[in-house]
């Protein structure tokens, strides 16, 4: 996003970490201020609340949160940089959270998606964000809601959500987006692999991507039969369109799919109910990790351990292993 150059402070010190003065400069486009607020929301504990606090009111105002996940391999990265030149040619500010695989030896993303992204590296109102999974289960899809806030409150009226696989935790962080693509390959499955992997349930477009590839089109009539055959499809029918991202042939054509989907979500006061339906599920998420983090510290370890000795014994079932633990006033 431009600066706003009436509003645009000092350079964040190697030193400040207050979130407030971190929001006020990202706020007035210091990008390593949007950064640290970004790492916040990933560390957790109190100044990750504190983020949330302050980004939470703004972030009504995001245009549209983007979804793409896909198999490893499907082309996504490439496409999301396609995507980002379409939402930039209109005009406004894009935020990019590209969520990578972890390394196993470090802990850290393998940044990939970022790489593949650095013609966007000049452009002042594309902020580009790798987030790793580090292991953590479920963890990111306890940050990414955030992430998603702090990037809208700073000015970012698109929201790009990439996500590497299609396993559960990459499939609830598209499900965190108001319009979800899902981007296959020629050959890619059948319908009962699809099933499987949620991705019936989210997508709300299918990129067939490197449609030069031979089987393109036996690929778009099998997802086009799949989505015949599902019983819980509403007014909104996926369109499933083919690309080849690599030259950007049919880029264009699902960019404008995807504005369609929103006109539609707005349209139908679908958009709000999404949303509304995505904070309770995120207050619940969070709602399980408070609750699993208290009864660890109020059972204390001993109590803890004697339990999990128990459960692993098969003494206790896991039903009343957690009973138990809940049960703070019991010895």
């Amino acid at each position: 996003m431009t600066p706003d150059p009436d509003r645009r402070p000092p350079p964040i010190s190697s030193r400040r970490r207050d979130p407030a003065e971190l929001f006020e400069a990202a706020e007035a486009g210091d990008r390593a201020a949007i950064g640290r607020l970004l790492s916040l929301i990933e560390r957790g504990g109190e100044p990750a609340r504190q983020v949330a606090a302050l980004t939470f009111a703004p972030s009504a105002g995001v245009e549209q949160v983007v979804g793409i996940t896909g198999a490893p391999g499907a082309g996504k990265s490439t496409l999301t940089d396609r995507i980002i030149a379409a939402a930039r040619a209109e005009g406004g500010p894009v935020g990019v959270l590209a969520v990578d695989p972890s390394s196993p030896f470090s802990g850290g993303a393998i940044l990939g998606d970022r790489i593949r992204m650095q013609g966007h590296a000049v452009d002042d109102d594309v902020f580009i964000r790798s987030m790793a999974t580090r292991g953590h289960q479920g963890g990111l899809a306890l940050a990414a809601p955030e992430a998603i806030r702090v990037l809208a409150a700073v000015g970012m009226r698109t929201v790009l959500v990439e996500t590497v696989g299609v396993g559960q935790v990459e499939v609830e962080i598209a499900g965190a987006a108001d319009t979800t693509l899902v981007v296959v390959t020629p050959g890619w499955g059948d319908a009962i692999q699809a099933s499987k992997a949620g991705l019936l349930e989210v997508a709300d477009l299918f990129v067939v991507n490197k449609a030069e590839r031979e089987g393109a089109a036996e690929t778009r009539r099998d997802l086009d039969n799949m989505l015949d055959l599902n019983p819980s499809m509403g007014e909104w029918r996926p369109p499933v369109l083919l690309t080849t991202a690599v030259s950007g042939e049919g880029v264009d054509a699902v960019w404008a799919a995807v504005r369609d989907h929103r006109n539609y979500l707005a349209g139908s006061a679908e958009l709000d109910r999404r949303r509304e339906r995505r904070l309770v599920e995120e207050m619940n998420r969070v709602l399980v990790h408070l609750l699993e983090r208290d009864v660890r510290t109020l059972a204390g370890g001993e109590r803890f351990e004697a339990v999990m000795a128990d459960l692993l014994a098969r003494r206790l079932d896991p039903y009343h292993a957690a009973a138990r633990l809940l049960d703070t006033d019991r010895g």
